[in-house]
């Protein structure tokens, strides 16, 4: 049952939302709370709510024409994602959108290979024909789980553009090979002293292409600066990937810090090579509202956990905004275990006291709430509340403990966009699973 002061609340909220109406001028006050920011980053509540993508990409959309965004950069892998950014700048060799998603083959695949961002993938293609080869918006990667694939595309650029350098770095990254080919492997026999790890084989490799760069580049022309920037960022990802699989094993805040700080670091790395390229550089990043939202203001950071979002706001003050999503009920593509198949699950409706039950409570399907112009509502959002993170699994059947977190929203985000009522993504591989979705009677009732 809702309290007096929840009451309140809502009707503080209530007079200052915008509802959203399904139109272009829905995005117009985040445009301007947008402003002249080089960082918009926009989060999901779940890895896998349809609404979620489909707005994101329709806001991109408008940053990228309007605002002169020339980035998206998502929570995806670096070689995959650079195989759309070959396409959609018209540098690679797929013939259509639906190939360009080919390599999101690693768990969870429906994050990327989902018909939301096929349709942007193929939108970014046209709008980039139009422009010049500068002028081109890219579509870049900022995670680092692709020790494997990133380690093949440092030997793929090498053996064409330097193959007296492809065997000193074969001869460096053998140092895996009796690992196999899951990473955890090498964590776990590093971490309890079975094998010697690659460390210092890993940062030689990145230290000689940084240091081979400038002579790769005068040899071969401004048109090698790509593919250079690609395989220097490859190896960075192999530096970073190894590491961070040894520290798996150490707990979970050295490990999330490293990877967030890895995402925070790309970011400024692709800021600054888009600078020197074309002259000025704005980002879009896609991700979710646990890498989104400033970890400050959650029990994330109370933790001792940083994330980008935290990171980009201090890194650019002034210059990063912050837009997070929620749902109250729905369905949701997860998995109910690490490695699993997708399923169409349904969402349940967000507990008493959360944010999303306070959204519930406005009435309306969907809204904008600017975090930074609240009103009455601003020292009653402020106090820690309940919020839900879904990621690529979903367990309702323990939901407090597995998905909520408490926040003070206004010091996580500048502006949220609530959507009451939310579905399943749609993977471009829907199983018979994910068609048939979760059965009532596996629904749980109670926690």
């Amino acid at each position: 049952m809702a309290t007096r002061e929840d009451a309140l609340l809502v009707r503080a909220i209530a007079e200052t939302v915008q509802p959203l109406q399904g139109t272009r001028e829905d995005f117009d006050p985040l445009l301007d709370l947008v402003g002249d920011a080089r960082c918009v980053l926009i989060g999901e509540a779940t890895h896998g709510t349809h609404e979620f993508y489909r707005l994101r990409a329709l806001l991109t959309r408008r940053l990228i024409e309007e605002k002169g965004f020339s980035a998206v950069a998502g929570e995806a892998d670096w070689p995959d994602a650079y195989r759309i950014n070959r396409y959609v700048r018209a540098m690679g060799t797929d013939s259509d959108a639906v190939e360009s998603l080919a390599d999101f083959q690693r768990f969870p695949s429906w994050m990327w290979r989902n018909a939301d961002v096929l349709d942007f993938a193929g939108w970014l293609r046209t709008h980039n024909d139009r422009r010049p080869a500068r002028e081109k918006v890219g579509f870049y990667g900022l995670d680092l789980y692709s020790l494997h694939a990133s380690m093949g595309a440092v030997l793929t650029y090498l053996d064409r553009a330097d193959p007296e350098a492809a065997k000193r770095a074969r001869h460096r990254y053998a140092c895996f090979e009796h690992f196999g080919e899951d990473p955890q492997d090498y964590g776990h026999a590093t971490t309890l002293g079975l094998s010697p790890g690659c460390e210092r084989q890993v940062i030689a490799q990145l230290r000689e292409l940084q240091r081979e760069r400038e002579s790769l580049l005068h040899r071969d022309g401004p048109l090698a600066e790509d593919a250079q920037f690609e395989a220097e960022q490859n190896a960075r990802v192999v530096q970073n990937a190894e590491e961070y699989y040894r520290s798996m094993f150490h707990g979970r805040v050295s490990s999330w810090n490293l990877r967030d700080t890895h995402m925070a670091d790309t970011l400024d790395t692709l800021l600054a090579f888009l600078a020197r390229r074309s002259g000025d550089a704005r980002i879009v990043v896609w991700a979710h509202n646990s890498h989104v939202g400033d970890a400050r203001a959650t029990e994330m950071g109370g933790a001792g956990e940083v994330n980008l979002g935290q990171l980009t706001r201090q890194r650019h003050p002034g210059e990063t905004r912050l837009i997070g999503f929620s749902t109250y009920r729905g369905t949701v593509t997860a998995a109910s275990n690490w490695g699993g198949a997708a399923e169409r699950k349904r969402v349940r409706h967000g507990l008493a006291g959360s944010c999303e039950s306070l959204f519930h409570q406005v009435g309306l399907p969907g809204f904008l709430l600017d975090l930074r112009e609240l009103g009455e509502a601003a020292g009653a959002l402020r106090e820690r509340r309940l919020q839900r993170a879904i990621g690529v699994i979903y367990r309702p059947d323990t939901e407090r403990m597995s998905h909520y977190f408490h926040t003070r929203l206004p010091e996580q985000f500048d502006a949220m966009l609530h959507l009451d009522e939310t579905r399943a993504l749609e993977p471009l591989e829907r199983t018979a699973g994910w068609e048939r979705g979760e059965a009532p009677e596996t629904y749980p009732t109670g926690l």
